[in-house]
């Protein structure tokens, strides 16, 4: 598909889960307001992590599990445009794509399902808790040893269904999503981040396009919120520097205070034995470098043989 200024049309691609789609038209409906003279359709795309959905995350291996399909697709002009959950995007992008668009972060907490209605601190000891991270697994477990956690793979439809019928005491999800889908009925608890800290770029969409069409980056540029994009980039700049995916233990979150970007991050065992957590502070302009720095600070801290260790079991 060409860049060229006298385009009418537009294809969004995106995953085919109920969350993803919902997030696709979310930005179709976006982009639809602010030029509705374009024809915007969406293009379900089934990637690697939604293929393998018997098997836990860290166990398939490699980056890029939700969206290499997706990517491959916008390099091939087969798409205009990709949405993604930005936790999803690895922290290097493959060479001519860019994230064009971050818009405005929906609550990147992580949120507590059960089927009778317990918070953590209810749940009777050794209850059963389903999740799809080793991130998560490592801070339930530093928070509560006797806790059994178990991968849980499959949409998050399907995840809650685990949670109501019992399959689970609880699960633990992403609140963005279940706010997204208006199931924010289904939640027990949102998990302060400082029990359970979120994911790289939680909450977050990113929007990814070829870095050479115009075209794509004018019309969503209206829809980039500038605080999301500043607070992510240190994620993912944090991300980058400990060469992590979103299949290990590591946390980071960063937010915005006036002029101040605060951004704290963690490594952790899978086990939540070892547990290394720092926060670092500077102006919103150097959130490469605040990320960068926070990841040496950890690494030096003792994170270094614990990213080791997990590296070398997954």
């Amino acid at each position: 598909m060409s860049s060229d200024s006298r385009r009418s049309s537009l294809v969004i691609g995106s995953r085919g889960s109920r969350l993803a789609l919902w997030q696709a038209e979310w930005v179709r409906a976006r982009i639809q307001e602010l030029a509705p003279h374009f024809q915007v359709t969406v293009r379900r795309i089934q990637t690697s992590g939604d293929k393998i959905v018997d098997v836990p995350l860290a166990k398939i291996g490699g980056k890029g599990l939700f969206v290499k399909e997706i990517e491959e697709a916008l390099l091939r002009r087969e798409i205009d445009l990709a949405v993604h959950s930005m936790k999803d995007v690895p922290s290097v992008l493959p060479e001519g794509l860019a994230i064009v668009c971050v818009p405005e972060r929906e609550d990147p907490r992580d949120a507590v399902v059960s089927c009778h209605r317990r918070t953590l601190a209810q749940l009777n000891e050794g209850a059963s808790i389903g999740t799809s991270s080793l991130r998560r697994q490592a801070q339930l477990l530093h928070y509560r040893q006797d806790f059994r956690v178990t991968m849980l793979r499959g949409n998050l439809d399907t995840r809650l269904r685990k949670a109501e019928n019992g399959a689970f005491d609880a699960v633990v999800v992403a609140a963005a999503g279940l706010r997204r889908l208006g199931w924010t009925d289904h939640v027990t608890e949102y998990l302060s981040p400082t029990l359970s800290l979120p994911a790289i770029g939680q909450g977050a969409l990113g929007i990814e396009g070829r870095s050479d069409d115009e075209v794509v980056k004018g019309l969503l540029a209206p829809l980039d919120h500038l605080p999301t994009r500043r607070a992510v980039t240190a994620e993912r700049a944090f991300l980058a520097r400990l060469e992590g995916g979103c299949q290990v233990p590591i946390a980071g979150h960063a937010v915005l205070k006036d002029q101040t970007l605060i951004l704290e991050g963690l490594i952790a065992s899978v086990d939540g034995t070892r547990y290394v957590r720092d926060r670092v502070e500077g102006q919103v302009d150097e959130a490469e470098q605040l990320g960068a720095a926070l990841a040496e600070r950890l690494l030096e801290a003792g994170g270094r043989p614990i990213l080791d260790e997990v590296y070398g079991s997954v």
